[in-house]
């Protein structure tokens, strides 16, 4: 009596199980610049300038900062599964170099085996007045005095110009 409730039993949590599982298929995906391997064997150096290559490629990812004359075109491949952040499988970096007068003199692809090619600044911009959790303003809010106006001294007002 006791295999027959545990087959139904077993049969009625299959299809439960597979949802559950379902949402940890990893999702790919291909961002960036989708890499044309004839346009780019059809570069040529020292006779392309930026208005050719950019007919040929598009418009580069990013470009160098100071005199330009870099540009980037980044392609990667990310895998993620249900919540955890995403995994970098792989990148390519084409960079095009380019002279003073616009010409290109060299072409090279950078992977994740060459490291952080482009550097992007996490620097933040330090910004006047201090931020307050939701603790701290739930604590010091004191019921039916506008903010700023309670005791504690420190001008805390709307930024939005309100009080």
């Amino acid at each position: 009596m006791a295999i027959p409730r545990l087959k139904t039993l077993l049969m009625a949590s299959l299809p439960a199980f597979f949802v559950l599982t379902s949402g940890c298929t990893p999702v790919i995906s291909k961002r960036g610049y989708l890499p044309d391997p004839v346009a780019e064997a059809s570069i040529l150096v020292g006779k392309d300038t930026k208005e050719t290559i950019e007919k040929k490629l598009g418009d580069p990812t990013t470009k160098s900062n100071f005199n330009g004359r870099s540009w980037y075109y980044i392609s990667s491949v990310q895998q993620q599964v249900a919540f955890f952040p995403p995994t970098i499988l792989s990148r390519d970096i084409l960079a095009i170099r380019f002279n003073k007068n616009g010409k290109v003199t060299g072409l090279r692809h950078y992977g994740l085996r060459d490291g952080h090619v482009v550097a992007f600044d996490t620097r933040k911009t330090p910004t006047p007045g201090r931020e307050v959790t939701f603790l701290q303003q739930l604590l010091n809010a004191t019921p039916g005095v506008p903010l700023g106006q309670g005791s504690g001294g420190i001008d805390q007002r709307n930024p939005g110009g309100g009080h």
